[in-house]
């Protein structure tokens, strides 16, 4: 069942939204080489106890998965692109990191994901980071009020092939506002003009990923731990994203520029 949202509602969800917009951010700025993945967990931690929230991951305990996931972030290295366990590992020179979360306040939850390279850059890495943040912008600029979902993902997957990655169509978006994870599935590729039509009041979590060179994934032993099946890097982005009639909102918006995903008629600003 899809639950629609009322303007007060999505606005409670906004709220969530910035914390976790916040948060990313300074998570983004935490990671670093020689920064242990637990340090950024436990920094997750504490904030999120600070602002009073509550973690949507903490307990999560899915069809897959091996037993509830005891963490607040999903951290992802280099190959692995989805539900990273977080786990004694020193990051690298040159590491590709994922961070996901999904937290709730007052009973609506914000779900969001970045990627960033620590350290020295390798440019394929940066490109393989852009695409999934150009494809998020394209899916954004297609959650237009009477348009159907099967615009986004049609954008999703545009946006992939014109880097020429592949999409995986097992993980996708979903939708999201009392809990993490609602009605619809939101795949990353699909046929425009077909599916559900956007009507006002819809909150979606947007999450583009793609591998670098396989559309194929694979488990690590401790069931969460999503992987490339040949090893090749991996990236995501994500937004919780509100179809109000006058366009899509934002709700995850974290203060870096970012023009792309402004509220409609909010002029862009240094600290978006």
């Amino acid at each position: 069942m899809i639950e629609f949202k009322s303007a007060e509602e999505i606005g409670r969800m906004a709220v969530a939204g910035r914390f976790v917009g916040e948060l990313l951010a300074e998570l983004s700025g935490v990671a670093a080489v020689g920064v242990n993945l637990m340090d950024l967990e436990h920094h997750a931690r504490r904030r999120i106890s600070e602002r009073g929230a509550e973690s949507c991951y903490w307990d999560y305990a899915p069809s897959f998965g091996r037993g509830p996931f005891r963490n607040v972030l999903c951290l992802s290295v280099n190959d692995a692109v989805l539900h990273g366990l977080p786990h004694d590992y020193v990051l690298r020179d040159g590491d590709l990191l994922s961070i996901d979360m999904a937290v709730g306040i007052d009973g609506w939850v914000a779900d969001s994901a970045l990627s960033v390279v620590v350290g020295t850059p390798d440019p394929a890495d940066l490109r393989l980071v852009e695409a999934t943040e150009v494809a998020l912008e394209a899916a954004i600029a297609a959650a237009q009020p009477g348009g159907r979902l099967g615009d986004i993902s049609a954008a999703i997957g545009e946006v992939a092939r014109s880097y020429g990655y592949g999409v995986n169509a097992e993980f996708g978006g979903h939708g999201i506002g009392r809990t993490m994870h609602e009605a619809p599935h939101v795949a990353n590729s699909g046929r425009a003009r077909r599916g559900l039509k956007l009507d006002p009041g819809l909150t979606l979590a947007i999450e583009p990923w793609f591998c670098r060179s396989t559309d194929k994934i694979r488990y690590d032993e401790d069931g969460w731990t999503i992987r490339s099946a040949d090893g090749s890097r991996t990236a995501h982005s994500e937004h919780t994203v509100a179809i109000t009639a006058d366009g899509p909102r934002v709700l995850t918006r974290r203060p870096t520029r970012d023009t792309s995903s402004a509220d409609p008629g909010e002029k862009p600003a240094a600290a978006a």
